[in-house]
């Protein structure tokens, strides 16, 4: 398999597709392509990216089999794995996962805008617009709820739903966005922040975007004064 990505410091929606594939446990190559570079521009218009508009990241499976959006990566590697990796055991658990899953995919527009990924950024904000606070509201309600009913497992670990899956996959460039704009947060969010930092799938993408040498000026904090 073969993934194609962007800026590890920069490009959430790359990052959930490239945890999948560390998570799936399979073999994979890596490919970044730099945004908005020469380079982007050139890739996008091959035929490696034509069947996902020219977005990343995409995964080929062969030279005939390819998967585009991350949420649909998570769902063919969990398929390609015997649906063991991603999703909990438990149904009621699975759907709720699920659920989160979706509504991060869809949702959460004003986080994004307003707090773009850089995760070798620490610059911390006084405040956030209205629809920016209504969606970190809503963020840490669904963990509260996802960690009050499933958050021990049957392995009592440290992640939404016990073990680290698919669901937090999804959140994963949501923590990194917490941690880079001093979001805060009540103590059971920053246990789980810790866990999803600490985890060395995220540890890996983190160490890959701090050797980049890449700079989009308009992901950057402001120059101190």
């Amino acid at each position: 398999m073969k993934i194609f990505i962007g800026n590890k410091a920069y490009s959430s929606w790359s990052m959930r597709g490239w945890l999948a594939c560390k998570q799936s446990g399979l073999a994979f190559e890596e490919a970044v392509v730099p945004l908005y570079s020469d380079e982007w521009d050139r890739r996008r218009e091959g035929n490696e990216f034509a069947p996902g508009g020219g977005k990343v990241p995409i995964l080929w499976d062969g030279d005939d089999c390819v998967v585009w959006d991350s949420l649909a990566i998570i769902e063919y590697l969990n398929d390609k794995t015997g649906n063991t990796r991603f999703w909990p055991e438990d149904p009621k658990a699975r759907a709720m996962a699920r659920s989160m899953a979706a509504e991060m995919h869809s949702s959460f527009a004003a986080l994004r805008r307003e707090c773009p990924m850089n995760i070798r950024r620490i610059a911390p904000v006084e405040g956030v617009g209205a629809e920016t606070r209504a969606d970190i509201v809503r963020i840490l309600e669904i963990w509260a709820q996802a960690r009050a009913r499933y958050g021990g497992g049957e392995d009592g670990g440290d992640f939404l739903f016990g073990a680290f899956g698919a669901v937090d996959i999804m959140f994963a460039p949501v923590v990194t966005r917490f941690v880079s704009y001093g979001i805060g947060v009540p103590p059971f969010a920053a246990a789980y922040m810790e866990a999803v930092i600490a985890h060395r799938f995220v540890q890996d993408w983190i160490a890959g975007a701090q050797e980049e040498e890449w700079v989009i000026d308009q992901y950057e904090a402001p120059a101190p004064d």
